[in-house]
């Protein structure tokens, strides 16, 4: 069930550089969103930017509210951060299918780059049983989540304590080497080869290269697509992705029918 809503703001952090958590009371979606899933955002009495913008669930509050964390990158963003504590701001959620099931692993490795982090602290929480959501009580999944997690550089690195609190291991690259491994995250997840699942957020080339990797090692991969959207209920047809049939191609909605695919579903030119 979708709900819309004016939520009110309870806290607008700073996390990261240029990246802020906010933290939002609605509780019809706090008690109904489950991890994978997003909202989408739009700020009252403005027309400009018109369109409300997606983000995924970063983790729910048991005061009836839930978490987003975002990336300051343009119009939207930039008023995103500056507001306050008891503004309010129109959401409508929660949207998309969330994760794909798993089956009981020993293991699943999460992969983000750049912002892909945000959707998976409530999914690891989640794998491993601490957590439960969407009216679920908590059960684990598998003993161990580990989460690879790349960056630019330091400064932008976002939630690691989050993630060690909650049981997780992290291990980081960095393009410049400031923190972690020096290169890319496909890069150092090459050579660690964890075990499957991987299921991976990110920009389109690393998502590619992650695909890519995980096909030569036969490894089970779920990505997390970070398309554009301008509705999030599937009628604007806006976020479509290109994705293999019995017969050839097709489309599916990002936002109806994603944002997780089961990597072997996806063209590799989209």
């Amino acid at each position: 069930m979708m709900f819309q809503r004016t939520a009110t703001t309870i806290e607008n952090v700073s996390f990261a550089e240029r990246t802020f958590r906010i933290r939002l009371h609605v509780p019809e979606i706090a008690r109904t969103i489950r991890p994978g899933q997003f909202v989408m955002l739009r700020l009252p009495g403005t027309s400009d930017p018109l369109l409300g913008r997606p983000f995924a669930l970063y983790d729910t509050d048991t005061t009836d509210s839930f978490d987003v964390v975002y990336l300051v990158v343009g119009k939207m963003t930039g008023l995103l951060a500056a507001v306050k504590s008891g503004d309010p701001i129109e959401i409508w959620g929660p949207l998309g299918n969330g994760f794909l099931d798993v089956g009981q692993p020993d293991q699943v490795t999460l992969v983000a780059g750049g912002i892909g982090q945000t959707p998976f602290l409530a999914y690891a929480r989640q794998l491993l049983g601490e957590r439960g959501y969407g009216g679920d009580s908590p059960k684990r999944i598998t003993p161990s989540v580990r989460l690879y997690y790349g960056v630019r550089t330091a400064n932008l690195v976002a939630g690691v304590s989050d993630f060690e609190g909650a049981g997780v291991k992290v291990h980081l690259a960095s393009d410049d080497g400031s923190i972690g491994q020096r290169g890319f995250v496909t890069d150092l997840l090459k050579a660690d080869s964890p075990p499957g699942p991987w299921i991976a957020c990110g920009p389109e080339p690393m998502l590619h290269a992650v695909m890519k990797l995980a096909a030569e090692k036969n490894v089970v991969c779920h990505v997390s697509l970070e398309t554009p959207m301008a509705c999030g209920f599937g009628a604007c047809f806006s976020c479509v992705t290109k994705v293999k049939t019995s017969d050839g191609w097709d489309y599916k909605r990002v936002c109806v029918e994603g944002p997780v695919f089961d990597a072997t579903q996806l063209c590799a030119e989209r």
